[in-house]
């Protein structure tokens, strides 16, 4: 939801803005703003000990914040290219065709992680594809061009986000005495280099002539604000929410993108796009609503049960216990 609200806020102000901000310095800023919730975060799970702890993680463990270098590199890409396609894909068409991340993503878990998709997940990928397909026909020729540029580079996102994802997921779970938003202090403290080597190779003439604020408003640092907010649920969401939960908040995410540029920027969807969205809608919920299950198959030479055990030696007993009474009956007591 987040990330949808986001996204349309971004199209609005790249609609309506005559003085464009610099995304690369929005991206910074977004990293920026998640290192101080998170250290904010973590000052409040572990009160003065966190600076001990923080430096303790960050530096003396430096090879395992090594580890987090891959995907703070991608996400910094990631987010770069999210902006550039945004400006150039309407606000449902972006929604749906991000959808495509769960394609890459369960790629990546099968390849990475070692786990199984149901045949219902599989199924749900298949048609996750078509209707994507679907939705990329239904581009205005007239803005065939913007289009087709805008969806180059969402594609590129979504096959990095994927990897980026399922990375990071290992690297939660691998050691799970280091909290989520510790380990989102490592990857935001790292972010913050790639996202500044960015802003100087593409945006340096910009920066020097203009500055860094440039085009910047409330609309715009609340786009950040929601931005490094989205951000940080990604990381929450991976470690604790539920598939179904998931599903449903993207499919209304889908719902919503859709009604907001029929309303505000004059889009009109077709039967296709209709009919694409649909299917992708009903494969995101399907992916996340059923989950591989493993059967299980009890092992070859399980023991047997102890009670039984018990059943024969009480037997055993109580057989002892009436040959004696017998005995006992048997026996004439002296007159």
């Amino acid at each position: 939801m987040v990330n949808c609200r986001n996204k349309i806020i971004l199209e609005r102000l790249v609609v309506i803005s005559e003085n464009l901000f610099l995304y690369t310095v929005c991206v910074f800023f977004q990293e920026v703003f998640k290192l101080t919730a998170c250290i904010l975060l973590v000052l409040e799970v572990s009160s003065f000990r966190a600076f001990k702890l923080m430096y303790k993680e960050v530096f003396v463990n430096w090879k395992d914040t090594l580890k987090v270098c891959v995907p703070a590199g991608i996400y910094v890409i990631q987010n770069n290219l999210l902006y550039v396609a945004v400006a150039n894909l309407s606000a449902a068409v972006y929604m749906v065709t991000y959808q495509l991340k769960i394609l890459t993503t369960a790629l990546f878990t099968v390849l990475i992680l070692r786990r199984r998709l149901s045949m219902l997940q599989w199924i749900a990928l298949i048609f996750l594809f078509a209707g994507i397909a679907m939705v990329q026909v239904v581009c205005d020729l007239r803005n065939k061009h913007f289009c087709d540029f805008g969806t180059k580079y969402l594609f590129l996102t979504v096959s990095r986000s994927g990897f980026a994802g399922i990375y990071f997921e290992k690297i939660l779970k691998q050691r799970r005495e280091v909290s989520v938003w510790l380990r989102n202090v490592q990857l935001a403290a790292i972010s913050l280099l790639p996202a500044t080597v960015t802003i100087f190779a593409k945006d340096y003439n910009n920066v020097t002539e203009k500055g860094f604020f440039v085009g910047f408003d409330l609309a715009v640092w609340g786009v950040v604000s929601l931005g490094a907010f989205g951000g940080l649920l990604v990381a929450v969401v991976i470690k604790f929410a539920d598939n179904i939960l998931k599903a449903f908040a993207t499919s209304f995410a889908i719902i919503l993108a859709c009604i907001v540029s029929v309303i505000f920027f004059n889009f009109k969807p077709g039967y296709k796009f209709i009919l694409g969205a649909t299917l992708v809608i009903g494969a995101v919920f399907v992916y996340g609503a059923f989950p591989y299950k493993k059967k299980y198959e009890p092992a070859a030479t399980e023991p047997p049960p102890p009670y039984k055990e018990n059943e024969e030696e009480m037997k055993e007993s109580n057989a002892e216990e009436l040959e004696n009474t017998d005995k006992i009956k048997d026996t004439k007591l002296p007159v």
